[in-house]
């Protein structure tokens, strides 16, 4: 009978792939308007005319776009527009106007391709906000843009609690902030700036005991002020007033946090926690106030008034009104994040990719190439298994792809290169499995049970080596915010992904061929020679290698100074242009390198207000007005017209940072607690201070080289931490299965032993990972060239650091002596 555990595993991987490709499609957008006529399937002629209605609200310029034309029409003439769609049941909210925003959000949602593409790839909204002045009055400058700092890390908070990743935000100017959002349109999201905005005041303000006005303009009594509650009295919407205390009774700075739960009557609320001094707070205030109503008061809207009928003693209270479930999150999300003052528009526009088109189409290209390279590099050395392991990579990048649109990633130039990079780190896996089936082969062994023997001997090691990686993308996720957190999100896919394809499809499709006699040879018998180098002999000559090469560095980053850190981290000038003739970016990338600018990047933003388009340069700081020179100087005949220059702030701030740095370290930690738990204390030792010395090695190099710390930096540098921390492991385990074997070598025997073994493993994966890099930095562009070049170094120096200082740390940690490794025992 033969064994069905290949079909099985063939079958579970082609329903998650099948799976996987269903959540990528649509790849790109559908036009709104004509997606949502598609949709309409009751009453089309009654829907035509609604359209045709709307086409004139827009030609009119009465409505920002078709799309928002249809639902004012539908709001003006009363219409329901749930009758014109099939199976969009939301008859459970009763206010009109409510629902038509809510199903035209959702099909607007829908008609979105499922991947979403950064600021470099599609461009978005650029919105820039102001502080009132008169906020700022009293303020030395340092502590302005510490409160816009402070603003800043709330407004990213509120946007990642929005679902839009990869936001773009800096200080701009002396009291405005820059914010740059991937993907969206103002035409159809209108709302999203306003809910990024509000201050988020709240209050709770007792009602007048016994007096309630029937008008807006009725007189209040001493001390109270007229409020609506906000949506009115039941379904009819009919305005509700009260007499409100102007004074809070209590602010929203004693809430702890607020959440979203379901009422008594099925209803979305808000939940409120207060702090401890709030429940202080509140207790006192409803045990004073037994059968008065008690307002809550957000942004100077009443949105609810419960009578209170005894003490409130847990700290506990919740606002009721009229939310949708998307409305009920924003508004907590908002309490959670609250501003300490209100901001106000200064410009909106949108723009365009913040990368030329040919330096995508290059980098793009690049990224095939590399794709072929690791494909040829397979082939030439593993023939048909490595064919199969081309097909489970494959499967890897669409599972991986199909994981980030079903959670909403947002992809990226970088984000599409690190996923490259991942096809040179998941053949990986592979390269274990083959080359331990390999020397099975070479021991003798038949096909089938080679096949067998190299997946289980190879199974703890890819096991341990893809865990700690895991978990060192669980802490950036639970620790890391914006990019940091985005990349730890994408990390832990990808092992997933990987894991799966090397020990399920890829072990699946094997079997098969291998069960039913389909192929006699798997893996070419040829094999790099083993060696029988002694590397510990070498300990201090590498590590004095290792020391000039860093002091060298060192002294080279000296002499630049404050030049080492991008616009990033730095802020720099940006110069706003108008001209007759558009310059295209990749010649004004070239004109800053000519003239020695540094980093510059370049965008085309178009107004919403009045259509008309602009150039934005942002340059190193006091570059802005020389560069502006060159630049009208070089493209005289396109007529650039310096319109303003303007001090901008870092995009990476001073908490990102240190959040990126403090992730990075508590992912050491629990690296060297996972493996002195899993191996013992030596090899956690040994694994952290390789690691830790390839990363800084891997810095020193990138910056020497005449390069700049940048945020595509940060997430290639998290990359080289996985990377580096897969290797030691793989090199820790097969010392760990050699100690059992070989009982009677020295410690010292048994690791030299153990490197030489991995060594062609270690070649064999770091040749295929680094010419991917290679492929990346020759035939791309822009940020995609500095994202490949950190990643060639950190490969090469991660494999150095791996073998030289990882392997001689744990022997130093020991004194040499096996007998006080946990397993080496030799009796």
């Amino acid at each position: 009978m033969r064994n069905r555990k290949p079909f099985y595993r063939i079958l579970l991987s082609l329903a998650i792939i099948l799976l996987a490709v269903q959540s990528i499609l649509p790849i790109h957008d559908r036009i709104p308007e004509q997606y949502l006529a598609s949709c309409v399937t009751n009453d089309k002629v009654a829907f035509k005319e609604l359209l045709g209605r709307a086409q004139e609200r827009l030609e009119a310029r009465q409505s920002k776009s078709l799309f928002l034309a249809i639902r004012d029409v539908a709001d003006a003439e009363k219409i329901d527009l749930s009758r014109f769609f099939k199976n969009r049941n939301i008859s459970d909210i009763k206010n009109l106007s409510e629902k038509n925003k809510i199903l035209l959000n959702t099909l607007l949602a829908d008609s979105k391709g499922k991947i979403k593409q950064g600021l470099d790839l599609k461009g978005g909204v650029s919105c820039v906000l102001k502080v009132d002045d008169s906020k700022f009055e009293n303020l030395g400058a340092s502590e302005k843009t510490e409160q816009l700092g402070k603003a800043i890390d709330i407004i990213r908070q509120r946007i990642d609690g929005l679902g839009v990743s990869e936001p773009l935000l800096r200080i701009f100017g002396k009291n405005c902030i820059e914010i740059q959002l991937p993907g969206i349109s103002m035409k159809d999201n209108p709302e999203i700036v306003d809910t990024i905005k509000k201050p988020a005041k709240l209050e709770f303000k007792l009602l007048h005991p016994t007096l309630a006005p029937k008008s807006k303009t009725e007189r209040a009594p001493i001390g109270y002020e007229v409020l609506a509650f906000e949506g009115g009295r039941g379904d009819s919407g009919e305005e509700e007033y009260a007499f409100v205390k102007k004074i809070p009774d209590m602010t929203g700075s004693m809430v702890k946090r607020a959440g979203v739960v379901v009422g008594q009557y099925g209803e979305y609320e808000i939940s409120l926690t207060m702090t401890e001094e709030g429940a202080k707070c509140f207790e006192k205030i409803t045990a004073n106030n037994i059968n008065r109503r008690l307002g809550i008061v957000l942004d100077g809207k009443l949105y609810s008034a419960p009578s209170i009928r005894s003490a409130i003693t847990n700290g506990r209270a919740s606002i009721s009104g009229k939310f949708s479930q998307r409305d009920a999150f924003e508004l907590s999300n908002i309490l959670n994040n609250p501003l300490e003052f209100e901001l106000k528009f200064v410009e909106l526009s949108e723009i365009g990719p913040s990368l030329a088109e040919d330096a995508r189409v290059s980098s793009l290209r690049a990224m095939l190439i590399g794709t072929a390279v690791v494909a040829a590099f397979m082939l030439v050395f593993y023939h048909t298994a490595g064919i199969i392991s081309l097909v489970a990579i494959m499967a890897n990048i669409v599972i991986v792809l199909g994981a980030m649109a079903t959670i909403g990633g947002t992809l990226t130039l970088p984000g599409i290169a690190a996923l490259v990079l991942t096809i040179g780190m998941a053949v990986d896996a592979n390269i274990l499995i083959f080359e331990r089936m390999r020397e099975e082969l070479l021991s003798g062994k038949p096909l089938r049970a080679a096949l067998a023997s190299g997946h289980e001997k190879a199974f703890a090691t890819v096991l341990d080596a893809n865990l700690t990686t895991l978990l060192t993308a669980v802490i950036l996720i639970y620790f890391g915010v914006g990019p940091v957190k985005g990349f730890g999100v994408i990390l832990a896919i990808g092992i997933f992904a990987t894991m799966f394809c090397a020990l399920v499809l890829s072990k699946g499709l094997l079997e098969f061929l291998v069960e039913r006699n389909l192929a006699k040879k798997l893996i070419p018998d040829f094999r790099i020679k083993p060696t029988s180098f002694g590397f510990l002999e070498y300990t201090k000559l590498t590590i004095g290698i290792y020391t000039i090469v860093a002091f060298a560095c060192i002294v080279i980053m000296a002499f630049r100074g404050a030049k080492i850190y991008g616009i990033d981290f730095t802020g720099g000038d940006e110069i706003t242009v108008t001209f007759e003739k558009k310059i295209p970016i990749n010649e004004i990338n070239k004109l800053a390198s000519a003239h020695g600018i540094g980093e510059v990047t370049s965008v085309y933003q178009r107004s919403i207000a009045d259509n008309s388009e602009i150039l934005r340069i942002q340059t190193p700081e006091g570059q802005g007005t020389k560069f502006f020179d060159h630049l009208s100087n070089h493209f005289q005949r396109s007529k650039p017209f310096l319109v303003r220059k303007t001090e901008i702030g870092a995009s990476v701030g001073q908490g990102t940072k240190m959040n990126a740095l403090i992730s990075v370290i508590l992912s050491m930690v629990g690296v060297m607690v996972y493996v002195a738990f899993r191996f013992e204390t030596g090899y956690g030792i040994g694994a952290v201070v390789s690691t830790i010395a390839g990363v800084v090695m891997t810095i020193l190099i990138y910056l020497a080289l005449g390069h700049q710390i940048s945020a595509p930096m940060i997430a290639s540098i998290l990359m080289v931490v996985g990377y580096a921390i897969n290797d030691t492991i793989i090199v820790f385990d097969r010392i760990r299965e050699e100690l059992k074997i070989n009982k009677t070598k020295t410690l010292k025997d048994v690791i030299n032993l153990s490197i030489n073994r991995t060594l062609s493993r270690t070649i064999l994966t770091s040749a295929s990972t680094f010419l991917v890099a290679l492929a990346l930095y020759v035939f791309g562009s822009g940020v995609v060239v500095d994202f490949a070049l950190v990643f060639a170094i950190g490969v090469v120096v991660g494999t150095f650091s791996s073998i030289f200082i990882a392997s001689p740390v744990f022997y130093t940690w020991h004194g040499g002596n096996r007998t006080t490794v946990v397993g080496g025992n030799a009796t």
